[in-house]
């Protein structure tokens, strides 16, 4: 089983969150591939799994200079596969993340579970439903 973890993060809250998807995955035995998005290509697409982190930024939207462009260039390519997202949010409830799991599921991907958010910092919770995401992405 290969996970490919995607990820962008502006303050290092995604990416300790990335950190704990990619042990629950290795935890649960998968072959990992950690990758923030300036070193990502659509090769993550022959992934058993792809799992992408990134906050919401602006009035929740991702990251637009480098995951953005990313994500668009997978999302037409996401049907069938088995999507994971996570990522933190400063302001409002969370929407950003429902907007792009709806992109997701839209584009024909199957969510693994529901996106894992936080606000700001991940505590112990968030960390260990980053960890409990990447064992599910492993099975």
């Amino acid at each position: 089983m290969k996970v490919s973890i995607v990820y962008w993060s502006g303050t290092g809250n995604t990416e300790a969150m990335a950190n704990a998807v990619a042990e629950g995955a290795k935890s649960a035995g998968a072959e990992v591939e950690l990758l923030n998005v300036s070193h990502a290509t659509a090769e993550v697409l022959k992934s058993d799994a792809i799992l992408l982190g990134c906050p919401a930024m602006g009035s929740e939207q991702l990251e637009d200079s480098e995951f953005e462009p990313f994500f668009a260039s997978i999302e037409s390519s996401l049907a069938g596969k088995r999507i994971g997202l996570f990522g933190s949010y400063d302001w409002g409830d969370g929407e950003g993340m429902r907007t792009w799991q709806k992109r997701v599921e839209d584009a024909g991907g199957t969510m693994i579970e529901d996106g894992v958010i936080c606000n700001n910092e991940p505590d112990f919770d968030a960390l260990a439903a980053c960890g409990a995401l990447g064992e599910k992405a492993a099975e």
